[in-house]
Parts: C-alpha cells; structure tokens; sequence
C-alpha cells in the first residue's frame, strides 16, 4: 500500500540531493582554490550525484516465494550510490595578473560548464516536481479510499 509512497520519497531525497550538488557546482565554478594536493593549489572540480534503481530486499523476495506471489516489479525506488567528481580537464584562461596564475600566464579553471548545470537543474527540478505529484496522487488515492468504508 505504501510502496508508491517509498517509491517517491527515495526519488525526492535523491534529487533533492542533486540539485544541492549542481548548486555546489554553480557556486564553485570560478574556485581556482578548490584543493590543495602537494602543495599546490587544484581548481574546483565538478561533481556528479550516481543513481541506480534499489532492489528489493531479501526479505521481500523471501516473503513473495512463501506465498507463492509472481515477483513481476522489482523496483523498490532509486538509492544514491555516490558523488562522484567529473574528470574532464580544466579550462585554462591566459591571465597574468591572475594570483593563481603559472609561469606562462595562463590559470586553470573549474571544469564547470555553467549552460549544462542550468540544464542539470532544470531537469532535477522537473524530476522533484514530478514525484510530488506522484507522491500527492498516491497520498490522495489512499484517503480517498479510506472514506470508501465511512
């Protein structure tokens, strides 16, 4: 009865979780100090949030074979496997002036591209909203429901 609740709910954290790693990125994108590896000083790299479908657990498979019941769905949601960082090289501006700036005058930048994070946050946006519905239909579906034995 719940399982289209969980379904939504594990989907909101994730993208929730998303959207809170692009605005990282958005804020990082021009942080030529982003970590400082043998002494030197790494640009910010841009990070990405994995996602893959959750599995159900032993104990619903368990439970489904002891009843007999056809285990045709099993999507149990999406669980977040890990932030991981974009490889990418950085983007190198020629500045002189710049205090991070090497020995021929060029800095290296973020491997932040501002139009893909705007695109990236348009459609985790859109992926939120999406399972707010889904989670207030379901919601809804229940009560309506519940007042059917009233």
């Amino acid at each position: 009865m719940f399982n289209s609740l969980n379904i939504s709910a594990s989907a909101l954290t994730a993208q929730r979780l998303r959207m809170d790693v692009i605005s990282s990125n958005i804020a990082n994108a021009s942080s030529t100090r982003g970590k400082l590896i043998n002494g030197d000083w790494e640009p910010y790299r841009r990070k990405m949030v994995e996602m893959e479908p959750r599995e159900k657990s032993f104990d619903q498979v368990l439970q489904g074979e002891i009843q007999k019941t056809p285990t045709k769905n099993n999507l149990q949601g999406v669980r977040v496997t890990g932030i991981i960082e974009d490889q990418t090289p950085f983007k190198l501006v020629y500045d002189p002036s710049h205090p991070d700036a090497n020995a021929e005058g060029y800095v290296r930048l973020p491997n932040v591209d501002l139009s893909k994070e705007m695109v990236d946050l348009l459609a985790s946006s859109r992926a939120y909203e999406a399972n707010v519905t889904s989670f207030n239909t379901g919601k809804s579906m229940m009560l309506k429901a519940l007042e059917i034995g009233r």
